[in-house]
């Protein structure tokens, strides 16, 4: 389901926000009526109250949702979708006095709202529609929400229904959909590519191991989208406990967040020339997998010592960085499940990215911000070069002490990007263990509506 706002001329109910600092001035400028009504129902503006006031007829004539004070509006993303939670059914539309950010907020939540994965289930869910808040621009707004939405279908989808075929055919898909090109390098003809290190990690599964290469647009600079395809990782030959195998459908959520920022780019129409590279493969056991201790030679002719077949998403993606640094781009982004080391730096909710450019994290950091999108910088701390520099080869893939697991993972990464000036790595989750507003429990993008909205600025620095 791909969520749409109502059309313009159709009927709605408002739904007013009321602040619990505002709402004494509010309730005493109702008629007597409606304050009895308020007061009998307990609503004081609490952030995500819901209240419907009733018409003569006993329709819904308005809908009151508390907005709260300043502090719930930071601390609950997207709090107007709990209206169109609540509400379940029927078309309203936005009443209250929200800044332009607030509307597009509350716009895009609801629209988010709608989402659901069925596909196992097969139910449609009833949601409430909302007409397009004046002053946003409905189109982009839908844009992004079908660009979420196709993320969150990807992580959600299992293994088993999501291998690096599937995977594949969802980039078929795409490019079909906005007049793309795509290219896809699948198998031994890895290594006759020069793609070893792709080729190395995916060899043990039945599925094989492939490269996709999607380019889009004619004109404008140049933005190349690097995600990370473990389809399913399994840790290899050092396997994973169960409980961690648990959630390893969402590897490739690197692979599905820049598929879904890749729509909303073709979408808008952006003008920019875009191509976006993923590393699709599923880390498997069986006798000819890659092995603890082995050293593979990279795409740029670095080597590689193997110390943990389980840090197997920075080897794919060295290869498609590599290559994609061999045409630099003007801005390249990777996005990748990478390490545990991030969640327990920042948890679930906040992802944090790298880059050495200064302006080009300022404006993500704004855009962040603004779209409610939270991002966090890191830094590429030189002096730890030395924890992934091993004795017998150029690198090591998994630095042992466990120190600044994310950091190393992304020194790694940057050892792969030398001629193109803007890079930055994001090293993200992909997934909500807890229901919020807009956001059910499940695969979800993260960072892909900030760098959306921070692109026109990051381009013409």
């Amino acid at each position: 389901m791909t969520p749409t706002f109502a059309a313009p001329d159709t009927r709605a109910i408002p739904v007013r926000t009321v602040t619990t600092q505002g709402f004494d001035d509010w309730l005493a400028s109702q008629d007597v009526p409606v304050r009895d009504w308020v007061r009998a129902n307990g609503f004081i503006g609490t952030a995500g109250q819901i209240l419907r006031l009733p018409a003569p007829d006993m329709s819904i004539a308005r809908v009151l949702l508390g907005w709260g004070g300043p502090k719930d509006r930071v601390r609950t993303r997207f709090l107007f979708a709990k209206a169109a939670v609540a509400l379940k059914s029927g078309t309203y539309a936005l009443d209250g006095d929200l800044t332009a950010n607030q509307t597009e907020e509350a716009a895009l939540g609801w629209l988010l709202s709608a989402y659901s994965f069925n596909r196992y289930k097969g139910d449609e869910v009833e949601v409430a529609r909302l007409k397009a808040p004046k002053g946003v621009d409905a189109l982009r707004l839908e844009a992004i929400a079908a660009g979420e939405c196709l993320t969150r279908d990807l992580i959600n989808t299992p293994a088993s229904d999501m291998g690096p075929d599937e995977l594949e055919a969802a980039c078929r898909d795409l490019a079909q959909t906005h007049g793309a090109d795509i290219k896809v390098t699948t198998g031994d003809a890895l290594l006759e590519d020069n793609l070893p290190m792709i080729h190395a990690v995916g060899r043990a599964s039945t599925r094989a191991p492939r490269l996709i290469d999607m380019t889009w647009g004619h004109d404008g600079p140049r933005v190349t989208l690097v995600g990370k395809g473990v389809c399913f990782d399994t840790g290899g030959l050092n396997l994973k406990p169960g409980t961690s195998m648990g959630l390893m459908k969402k590897d490739m959520g690197g692979a599905a967040t820049v598929l879904g920022l890749a729509h909303m780019i073709m979408a808008t129409g952006q003008n920019l020339r875009l191509r976006v590279l993923i590393p699709a493969v599923e880390n498997a056991v069986a006798g000819n997998a890659f092995r603890p201790g082995d050293v593979l030679t990279a795409r740029n002719g670095l080597t590689v010592e193997i110390n943990n077949t389980d840090a197997e998403g920075r080897l794919v993606l060295a290869d498609a960085l590599a290559l994609a640094d061999e045409t630099p781009p003007d801005l390249m982004i990777c996005m990748a499940t990478l390490t545990g080391a991030a969640r327990v730096a920042l948890g679930p909710d906040l992802a944090p990215f790298y880059t050495d450019d200064d302006a080009l994290a300022m404006a993500l950091n704004h855009a962040g911000h603004r779209v409610r999108d939270p991002l966090w910088r890191m830094p590429f701390h030189r002096p730890y070069d030395d924890m992934i520099e091993p004795a017998i080869a150029d690198l090591d893939n998994a630095p042992s002490g466990g120190f600044a697991g994310s950091i190393t993972a992304a020194l790694f990464l940057d050892r792969f990007v030398r001629n193109t000036p803007r890079f930055a790595h994001f090293d993200i989750y992909g997934w909500n263990p807890v229901a919020a507003p807009a956001r059910p429990k499940g695969g979800v993008g993260m960072g892909a509506r900030a760098i959306f909205d921070a692109l026109p600025k990051v381009l013409s620095l």
